[in-house]
């Protein structure tokens, strides 16, 4: 058991490792695996940034965030600015098709609304967002369009689970209802555990992924 003396130690070393994280003005705190956030950064890039570091420390159970962002005068951009850029940052993305993603913009926060067929559309959206300068926060809004056929769906995990040298078939489930997908059973390493998600995140029609794969 990882006392919170030691995650918070692990947490703001690993803050510190990160070269995209300014963490100076960060503070980290640490209760029962929830880890706190607060301070301010210079862009949302690395206020996203220092969750994803966070989120990979060891006996992490919850993230409470309360960072803000604080631009710096000359990254400061309008919203017909920052709405521009993201329009043409989407139209640049091969990954997204035209005019299936909305913009709108509010005090430096982007919205996204919209549906696609897969969640790594939805992810790029996001990512196309984040690194704009003037960018304060992001509302990712965009919906998967459902499949209709939920066994399929489970069929195809359940195969590129299969033909991964990561995991034995006979020991992950997957359970699909709707575009809900649940995944059960145990796997070796957190590595593991973090890369059956994925797989399940990568079949179309897919709108949430529940892990309850276990450790063993």
């Amino acid at each position: 058991m990882i006392t919170d003396e030691r995650l918070t130690q692990d947490v703001a070393a690993e803050l510190a490792w990160d070269p995209s994280v300014t963490a100076t003005d960060l503070g980290v705190t640490s209760k029962d695996g929830i880890v706190s956030l607060t301070g301010h950064l210079a862009s949302f890039a690395q206020k996203h940034a220092a969750e994803a570091a966070v989120r990979r420390v060891n006996g992490v159970r919850a993230i409470a965030e309360e960072i803000s962002v604080d631009l710096p005068f000359e990254h400061r951009r309008s919203d017909g600015d920052i709405a521009a850029a993201v329009v043409n940052r989407l139209d640049w993305d091969a990954a997204i098709l035209p005019d299936t993603v909305k913009v709108q913009v509010q005090d430096g926060w982007v919205s996204l609304d919209g549906a696609v067929g897969w969640n790594f559309q939805k992810d790029a959206a996001a990512l196309d967002v984040r690194s704009l300068l003037g960018v304060v926060g992001l509302s990712n809004r965009v919906t998967i369009k459902p499949r209709a056929n939920a066994h399929d769906i489970a069929q195809d995990i359940k195969g590129a689970l299969g033909r991964s040298c990561f995991f034995d078939p006979k020991r992950v489930g997957v359970d699909v209802e709707g575009d809900r997908v649940r995944l059960t059973g145990s796997v070796h390493t957190e590595h593991e555990r973090r890369l059956a998600a994925t797989t399940a995140w990568s079949s179309p029609g897919v709108g949430i992924v529940e892990n309850d794969l276990t450790i063993v």
